[in-house]
């Protein structure tokens, strides 16, 4: 736990009702005075109104009117939650970046695209990092969206029935920076789904984080070498010099199961809570705590790493037309140029795989003779579509690899933000 920034948060709260205000200048002194948390007092609240007391004299002895510990701590986890995902959005942004200017600088660059980790069709790295931009888009809209779903205030739902004060909710929400304070006192009190919704946002994001770190691990391998690293974000072995570890990428990996914890965690305290406050619930600081520190850490590595790694484009162009990446644009063009049916076109390209393999060659090395004696409707023009430049330009389609599109892409989420 960190009882320091408890204490920070409740200094945060400007604390303004008809009759009392506290100046900022008093706030910034509370602030200051952090270091000195007395445990002889009962909890945050009693030290922030006792240490009020020594620099406005009685008069701190109504700041608990018309409130409850339970509405201020509501309150004060709001504050830290929506400035940590107006950071986390931040931080997203640069990272959504740092993978358009790869892209833009990648368009062009041919490297095998994968499914079930098997080289399937060529496609850009341009594209591929296009990918990344569209999951941590979504991550950041998760974030727009989870700000404007918290943005009430619970201050003055009091312990969970509201009060009898005559106290204006809607002004002090907006002079907390809130649109509108909350319409159910109960609710307000025993609402966790804040904290709930930044774990989730913070475990799916993680999971990109995790999915990306484990690429740059393969990539850096000398099987691959794809990527290479610079020696900010990794580290030499301790008897093997030669080795080079991508330790970055591997801590930004196992981030994701502490975080994905702490979402499981908080679900779990709160799954059987009857309404309103319950003491379970002070449980709900140190997994966010924990989870918003580590998902900070992992983006900004990862920011870091993705503007950092070397990009090994001759390593990558050599790999794209390996394991016959480039059938399917032989199945597409007999389906357009000889007609076939798609089912028939893929049974000669089998045929044709199979002869490349006996012959241990590359498709676009079988000669003209070769594919005639498969189907004899295939021309010399099929020698156009076999190379994995060919294979990634053909690919126009809204959203393809081809070049074309890949800067179309980058152009549009340049206007984002």
């Amino acid at each position: 736990m960190r009882p320091c920034w408890r204490i920070k948060a409740s200094f945060r709260l400007t604390i303004k009702t008809r009759s009392f205000t506290v100046s900022t200048r008093s706030c910034q002194r509370l602030k200051a005075a952090s270091s000195e948390f007395s445990r002889q007092l009962e909890d945050i609240h009693m030290n922030v109104e006792a240490r009020l007391a020594t620099l406005i004299g009685p008069a701190a002895g109504r700041l608990h009117t018309a409130r409850s510990r339970n509405d201020q701590v509501a309150l004060d986890f709001r504050l830290w939650v929506k400035e940590e995902l107006q950071k986390c959005e931040g931080m997203l942004t640069s990272l959504i970046a740092a993978f358009l200017d790869r892209a833009e600088e990648h368009a062009e660059t041919v490297m095998p695209g994968f499914t079930h980790l098997q080289t399937a069709q060529p496609v850009t790295f341009g594209h591929h990092c296009m990918a990344y931009v569209e999951m941590f888009g979504r991550d950041r809209q998760r974030v727009r969206h989870a700000i404007e779903h918290m943005d009430e205030s619970p201050i003055g739902a009091a312990a969970l029935a509201g009060t009898g004060f005559p106290i204006d909710r809607h002004m002090t929400a907006k002079a907390l920076g809130f649109r509108e304070p909350t319409r159910n006192s109960i609710d307000t009190v025993s609402d966790r789904d804040f904290a709930l919704e930044f774990l989730s946002i913070a475990s799916i994001c993680a999971v990109h984080l995790s999915r990306l770190a484990e690429e740059i691990v393969i990539w850096s391998t000398p099987q691959f070498g794809f990527v290479r690293l610079s020696d900010a974000f990794s580290t030499g072995s301790s008897i093997m010099p030669q080795k080079k570890n991508p330790d970055a990428a591997e801590l930004v990996r196992a981030k994701t199961g502490r975080i994905n914890g702490s979402l499981i965690a908080l679900l779990t305290v709160m799954k059987g809570l009857p309404l309103a406050y319950s003491k379970d619930m002070q449980e709900d600081k140190e997994q966010v705590f924990d989870s918003a520190e580590s998902l900070e850490l992992a983006i900004a590595a990862m920011t870091g790493m993705v503007r950092d790694m070397t990009i090994r484009a001759d390593r990558m162009k050599a790999a794209a037309g390996s394991g016959y990446s480039t059938a399917t644009d032989l199945a597409d063009w007999l389906v357009r140029e000889a007609g076939l049916p798609f089912r028939d076109a893929h049974h000669v390209t089998g045929r044709a795989v199979a002869l490349a393999e006996q012959k241990a060659c590359e498709l676009a090395e079988l000669s003209l003779a070769d594919l005639q004696a498969i189907h004899p409707d295939i021309t010399d023009k099929v020698f156009g579509v076999l190379t994995v430049e060919a294979s990634v330009a053909s690919r126009t389609s809204f959203g393809g690899t081809a070049p074309s599109e890949v800067r179309m892409q980058i152009a549009w989420w340049r206007t984002r933000n």
